[in-house]
């Protein structure tokens, strides 16, 4: 099979006055906004306040991933894993995922909650979270 690189251009950034950022969405009640490049503001339709969104984006502040990074030391599990069993922003693709909430949407700007970037982090994607967990609990 043969190998090939693949090049993702972000869609937009993240905005936000927070200067610390909690380690995962899950326990975060920080406030932002996606700003979306003006070519893709159509793509935000039918989103709205209270909707929960999935947002890929890039781990942009990690360091280069080596191998010895395969097995990792969570601070909140007992022992070493495979990166591949953490959340950990050092990983040989630096892609993140958050679920957000949505606050507000207005032309190519979406207020959200539960942040857990940096500002200025490029965002790859925005998916819709109902679709996405109603597809996982159906299976």
């Amino acid at each position: 099979m043969e190998r090939k690189e693949y090049i993702f251009k972000p869609i937009g950034y993240v905005k936000t006055s927070a200067t610390s950022i909690p380690r995962h969405w899950s326990c975060s009640n920080v406030e932002g906004e996606i700003i979306l490049s003006e070519e893709y503001k159509e793509g935000l339709r039918d989103i709205s306040p209270g909707d929960k969104i999935v947002v890929l984006f890039c781990f942009h502040r990690s360091p280069p991933f080596t191998r010895e990074k395969l097995i990792q030391k969570p601070p909140h599990k007992d022992k070493p894993t495979g990166v591949f069993n953490t959340c950990s922003p050092i990983r040989p693709n630096p892609i993140g995922l958050s679920v957000l909430e949505v606050i507000d949407v207005k032309d190519n700007v979406v207020k959200v909650r539960r942040i857990d970037m940096f500002d200025g982090t490029p965002v790859f994607d925005i998916k819709p979270y109902k679709a996405y967990s109603e597809g996982i609990a159906k299976s």
